[in-house]
C-alpha cells in the first residue's frame, strides 16, 4: 500500500511494501525539490500500451514555470550537494542500487507494457542499468587525479576535480530503464545537480525510478524529473541555469541538441543514430553468427541503436548463413512482452511501424530477395497492438536504403563480399559509427578488424556490442556529437571539471 502525506499542491509517497506504479492515476506529474507535482502546462499525450493499443494513462508536458522552478530548485540544492563529503554522496547510490534490485521486476513488468519489449529483454535492460549505479558508488576512486612532487625545483602539482553545477539528460523511448541510468548517477556523485527529462512516449518507467530515488532520501532538488516535449527540451538546451546536457536519439535530433546547447555554453554528449554491419567470415562459426546476428538484429524489436542489421557475409558461406538466419527467423515469435513464448514484440508506435514497414517496401522494391518475410504475422488476441514480424532481405547492396539508413525494427539485410577487404569497405563505407562486430576464427583478421574498422564500439564473436558500465559506450561518425561519451572514465570527465593546484614552500 501506499501512505500520501498532502503537501499543498504537491504529494510526496513512501512505500510500504510492494512498489506501485503511478500510473494508475490518470496523469503522471514532475519530482521537483523531493515531492510530487503537477505541471503547469496544459498539453500533453497519452501514453499508449503498444501490445494492446489501449492508454495507460497521460503524460503533461512541463511549460517553462516548471522548468525555471525545477533549476531553481537545483542550483540551491547544487551549493550544499556539492560541497558533501563524496563518501557521503554516495550513499543513497548504495540504497538506490538496492531498492532497484528488490524491484527490478515489477519495474520490468510496466516497462514492458509502456514499451512492448519481452521480460527478459526488459529484466536485463535494467540490470545494465544497474551497473551503471554500482559503479558510480565507485567515484571516490575514480575522480582522484594525478598528483606529482618536484614537477619544478621545490614545486609539486596536482589535478583536483570539482562538480560543475545542474545538468540534464534527454533520453529516448527504446530503453526507458536503462539510458537515465547511464548519466544520473555519475551526476550526482561526482557532486552536481541532475535534471531527467524521459521520452513522453514511455515515461512511466522513470517514474518508478524515481519513485526508488525519494525512498533513497536524495536531498531535496538534487534529483529531479520532468516530463515534456520538444518545446521541453528546447528550453532545456537553452536555459542559463543547466551547464550541461545529455542526449540519446536520432541523429538529426541529436545534431540539433548538439548544436543548440553548445551555442549556449554548455557541454553537451549526443548520442545519434546508427547502422550496425557484421562481417562473417568464411573461417566462422556459420549457426553461431546467424544466432547471435539476428538476435542483434531483432531484439528489442530491432529498436536500438545496436542492432546488427545488416551482415557482410563472405561468398563462401553466404549461401550456408542464409539459411541459417531464415531458420532463425521462422523461430521467433511475435508477442505480447510478458508471455513467456514471446521473442519478438510490439513496435513501439502505429506510427512507427508504418514507417518500418515502408522501409520494407523499399527493400523489395529496389531489388533485395525477400529470404523470410513476417509482415503479415498475426497475434492472436492483440489485434490492436502494432506487430511487425522480422523480414530477412538477402544480396542487398550498398546503394538500398535499408543499407543506408537508420531502420529501427526487425530487420536483417545480407550484403555479398567477394573477401574481407571487401567488407570492411562496405562497413566504413557507412555515414554511421556505432557498432560493427567480426565473426571468425581468424586472429589476423580479428587484429585488422581492430584496427582498421571505424566503429565506436566493436566485438570479435560477439553479437550486440555493448560495453560494461566501468568503459565509455562509443559512438563515431553520424552516431555521436562531442567528446566525451557516457559511462566509465568519459563520464567522470563529462561532470567534473578539473584543477591544477602548483605549491612551493621556500625554506625561510
Amino acid at each position: 500500500m501506499w501512505q500520501e502525506i498532502s503537501e499543498g499542491t504537491t504529494e510526496k509517497r513512501v512505500a510500504m511494501g510492494r512498489l506501485q506504479t503511478r500510473a494508475t492515476e490518470e496523469s503522471l506529474r514532475n519530482y521537483v525539490n523531493g515531492t510530487w507535482r503537477d505541471t503547469n502546462g496544459s498539453d500533453g499525450q497519452a501514453v499508449v500500451n503498444p501490445a494492446t493499443g489501449e492508454t495507460i494513462t497521460h503524460v503533461p508536458f512541463s511549460d517553462r514555470d516548471d522548468i525555471d522552478a525545477a533549476v531553481a530548485q537545483a542550483s540551491e540544492a547544487f551549493e550544499t550537494w556539492s560541497a558533501t563529503p563524496v563518501e557521503e554522496r554516495i550513499q543513497p547510490l548504495f540504497r538506490l542500487k538496492t531498492l532497484l534490485e528488490d524491484h527490478q521486476e515489477e519495474i520490468a513488468e510496466t516497462l514492458v507494457d509502456e514499451h512492448g519489449k519481452t521480460r527478459g529483454e526488459a529484466m536485463g535492460e535494467l540490470r545494465r542499468g544497474i551497473e551503471n549505479v554500482e559503479v558510480a558508488c565507485g567515484i571516490p576512486s575514480m575522480m582522484q587525479d594525478g598528483t606529482l612532487e618536484n614537477a619544478a625545483p621545490n614545486i609539486d602539482e596536482s589535478a583536483v576535480r570539482h562538480p560543475v553545477g545542474v545538468y540534464a539528460a534527454v533520453t529516448p523511448f527504446n530503453f526507458p530503464g536503462m539510458i537515465p541510468l547511464w548519466f544520473l548517477p555519475y551526476a550526482v556523485a561526482t557532486g552536481n545537480a541532475f535534471i531527467l527529462k524521459p521520452s513522453e512516449q514511455a515515461p512511466m518507467t522513470a517514474e518508478l525510478i524515481f519513485e526508488l530515488i525519494d525512498e533513497a532520501d536524495f536531498p531535496d532538488g538534487v534529483v529531479q524529473l520532468l516530463h515534456g516535449s520538444v518545446d521541453t527540451v528546447n528550453t532545456i538546451l537553452e536555459h542559463d541555469g543547466i551547464e550541461g546536457v545529455s542526449f540519446v536519439g536520432s541523429t538529426p535530433v541529436a545534431k540539433h541538441v548538439y548544436e543548440t546547447a553548445a551555442a549556449n555554453g554548455k557541454r553537451v554528449q549526443a548520442q545519434g543514430g546508427a547502422k550496425n554491419h557484421a562481417i562473417v567470415t568464411e573461417s566462422a562459426d556459420v549457426e553461431y553468427a546467424a544466432e547471435k546476428i539476428f538476435s542483434a538484429a531483432c531484439a528489442c524489436s530491432g529498436e536500438r541503436c545496436l542492432a546488427l542489421d545488416i551482415a557482410v557475409v563472405e561468398d563462401a558461406v553466404y549461401d550456408e548463413f542464409a539459411d541459417a538466419v531464415v531458420a532463425q527467423a521462422e523461430a521467433a515469435t511475435l508477442g505480447y512482452g510478458l508471455d513467456d513464448e514471446t521473442t519478438i514484440g510490439p513496435l513501439i508506435s502505429a506510427e512507427h511501424e508504418e514507417r518500418v514497414r515502408g522501409y520494407m517496401d523499399d527493400g523489395e522494391a529496389e531489388g533485395a530477395e525477400v529470404l523470410y518475410d513476417g509482415r503479415d504475422t498475426a497475434v492472436e488476441g492483440y489485434e490492436d497492438g502494432n506487430f511487425l514480424g522480422p523480414v530477412v532481405f538477402g544480396d542487398v547492396t550498398v546503394e538500398m536504403t535499408i543499407q543506408r539508413e537508420e531502420i529501427f525494427g526487425p530487420v536483417l539485410g545480407l550484403i555479398r563480399a567477394s573477401d574481407f577487404d571487401e567488407a570492411v569497405e562496405t562497413v566504413n563505407s557507412s555515414r554511421f559509427g556505432n557498432a560493427a562486430s567480426l565473426f571468425t576464427d581468424s586472429g589476423y583478421k580479428a587484429n585488422r578488424f581492430k584496427s582498421e574498422v571505424d566503429a565506436g564500439n566493436l566485438g570479435v564473436n560477439v553479437g550486440t556490442v555493448a560495453p560494461m558500465a566501468f568503459f565509455h559506450f562509443g559512438g563515431a561518425k553520424d552516431s555521436f556529437f562531442g567528446d566525451l561519451h557516457a559511462q566509465g572514465e568519459d563520464a567522470i570527465k563529462f561532470y567534473t571539471d578539473e584543477t591544477v593546484y602548483i605549491e612551493r614552500w621556500p625554506d625561510q
